[in-house]
């Protein structure tokens, strides 16, 4: 999205069968050289280096986790509880703040860590570019089904938007 708010694609691009960190600097870099100076915020699935990619090309951009990509976490528990999981992740994500965001997680973790420790894992691993969403309201906007976690982004303005 661009600062007046109007979407953008900037690209397709076919990669080799590998879509590691290492493809996605090259495409980052190319998108700057055609012109994309800064960016605001990048959203992206939890691709191990990325984050680093995108800072090395755009210093200042921030790196937000998919919420939605973070939802699918689910898929390491029983179906039975997806639910349930649902329920009880969503204060999480539409917390205030990041202080709050914690606190509901610290609930979370007491009530699903022992059963299910990978879910926990891996939110605490996201956790440092899963907060930085949080600043901006958008979590709290999202619908009950945890849906379009993106469509929050609709009220920055600040920047442009890249989802990678």
């Amino acid at each position: 999205m661009t600062c007046a708010g109007e979407r953008d694609i900037l690209g397709w691009w076919a990669g080799d069968g590998g879509e590691g960190a290492k493809f996605w600097l090259s495409v980052l870099t190319e998108i700057k050289n055609r012109g994309t100076a800064d960016v605001c915020i990048v959203v992206c699935d939890g691709l191990k280096g990325l984050p680093e990619a995108i800072n090395t090309v755009w210093l200042r951009a921030v790196v937000q986790t998919c919420v939605i990509h973070l939802l699918r976490t689910f898929r390491y528990a029983s179906r039975r509880y997806w639910d349930r999981i649902a329920t009880d992740i969503r204060p999480v994500y539409t917390a205030a703040s990041e202080a709050a965001a914690k606190e509901r997680f610290t609930e979370f973790t007491e009530k699903w860590g022992a059963q299910y420790p990978a879910i926990i894992r891996l939110w605490e691993n996201a956790w440092s570019e899963f907060v930085p969403f949080l600043d901006y309201g958008a979590c709290r906007k999202i619908g009950s089904s945890g849906r379009r976690a993106e469509a929050g982004l609709g009220g920055l303005r600040a920047g442009s938007v890249v989802t990678a």
